[in-house]
């Protein structure tokens, strides 16, 4: 809880203040010294904040705070201990845009925390039922729509990239659909697209021991966008979003999806399965492609954990970008901006596009070693056709063995979801 009070009678935090920072040096600044007092009960004076950043500085200081404090899940569950934030310094002429700064801030940070429980759970606590659940309780009472297409439904629909990679596991996949309509006013409709593969062996391309033990945390993407849209609804968003989470495990079966296979996704294009591995793709296909045919969004952008390759080229503090158009991306360095987050756009050529042209069916799902992350990103945007598009690769930012950040704890980061937050702001230009 944060409030804003004359006088606080906890111990007073100092954050040093620096000129010229940017968000995440400021977010940086505050985490490193919160996490020296190791405490969960202070105060701070941001008087010096807000004279040499202004008052939107308030929101670095709240989520600085609050993402630094952050306790990773443990089992046996115990409870974690609630964080009590006292905010001083705060004129009586800024007193109420003060207010609405740190109350968004703060629904958006514990947002954040709600992606992170979700990408730390394991997998047998979060199979694609459990995260439905999950999302469905944090949803209750917000307005917004929840739809979940079950696996019976999925067949009918003819959504068989997800059943393709779902069917090998014995707990059913399903499209999760989240629609947030709160600005009847326009015909814009942001679509988010969130990949949420619960456990990914590698299928019959296996993955090794090691680069399976996190594997846990591959549908960070789709707890993004539940973080975002949680977020919007509950801070009340001037916006349009639908948010599609296609959820499933990638197993081993005997009825398993095998390399040479061709599935017919949505809306009819043939995909040739050259690697297992790359099962992330194909449920993305299924589910951009309902967005754009059937939910009608305006614009899609779709987020996921989805290749090495953009590790192995940006590290873990960058996500990669790929867009079908300019306007788009300008869209996503808006957002970038007020969120912090940081993203590297990737260059598009038809040289990569070549390289997932496949011989016997429209695509195929892995263009090669070389540029992978780029490839990744032009097969999914097959799907999205002539709609403005979005692919963000976090499969180095979702989740980190050693923090790159100081307001980030180890494991689940919650990547994504304030620059969907902000993304969703920018499209439907409500800033508030």
């Amino acid at each position: 809880m944060i409030t804003i009070v004359s006088k606080s009678e906890l111990v007073e935090v100092t954050i040093p203040f620096k000129e010229n920072l940017e968000r995440t040096e400021r977010m940086e600044a505050v985490a490193k010294a919160v996490k020296e007092q190791k405490t969960k009960q202070f105060s701070v004076n941001t008087e010096q904040w807000i004279n040499g950043y202004g008052a939107e500085a308030l929101a670095d200081l709240v989520q600085g705070m609050m993402l630094s404090s952050y306790e990773q899940i443990r089992f046996p569950k115990r409870e974690r201990k609630e964080l009590e934030i006292e905010l001083t310094g705060i004129s009586d002429a800024l007193l109420e845009q003060a207010k609405a700064i740190v109350k968004e801030a703060e629904v958006v940070t514990r947002n954040i925390c709600f992606a992170r429980d979700l990408v730390n759970l394991p997998a047998n606590y979060l199979r694609p039922a459990d995260f439905v659940r999950e999302v469905r309780e944090k949803l209750a009472g917000t307005g917004v729509e929840v739809e979940c297409l079950d696996e019976q439904e999925l067949r009918e629909q003819g959504l068989n990239g997800i059943l393709a990679v779902g069917d090998a596991s014995a707990f059913p996949p399903c499209l999760l659909i989240l629609r947030y309509k709160n600005q009847p006013e326009s015909s814009h409709v942001l679509g988010l697209v969130g990949k949420g593969v619960t456990c990914d062996t590698g299928g019959y391309c296996l993955k090794s021991a090691s680069s399976m033990l996190g594997m846990k945390g591959d549908m960070a993407g789709g707890a993004a966008v539940a973080g975002a849209i949680c977020a919007l609804a509950e801070n009340k968003v001037k916006t349009n979003v639908v948010g599609l989470i296609p959820l499933c495990e990638n197993r081993i079966s005997p009825g398993g999806l095998l390399p040479g296979d061709v599935v017919t996704a949505y809306g009819g294009k043939t995909i040739e399965v050259v690697n297992t591995d790359a099962e992330g793709r194909i449920i993305l296909a299924d589910a951009v492609s309902y967005a754009v045919k059937k939910e009608k969004v305006t614009k899609v952008a779709d987020i996921a954990t989805l290749t090495g390759a953009v590790v192995r080229a940006l590290g873990f503090g960058m996500a990669g970008v790929l867009s079908s158009d300019d306007e788009a991306w300008s869209d996503l360095e808006k957002a970038a901006k007020k969120s912090g987050e940081w993203f590297w756009r990737l260059p598009i050529t038809k040289e990569y596009e070549k390289r997932i042209e496949s011989d016997i069916a429209d695509v195929k799902n892995s263009g090669g070693a070389e540029c992978g992350a780029i490839t990744a990103g032009l097969f999914i945007r097959l799907f999205a056709e002539s709609t403005p598009w979005l692919h963000l690769d976090i499969a180095g930012t979702a989740w980190v063995d050693r923090p790159v950040f100081e307001y980030q704890s180890k494991y689940a980061t919650g990547f994504g979801v304030t620059t969907l937050y902000e993304l969703a702001k920018v499209c439907a230009g409500a800033q508030q």
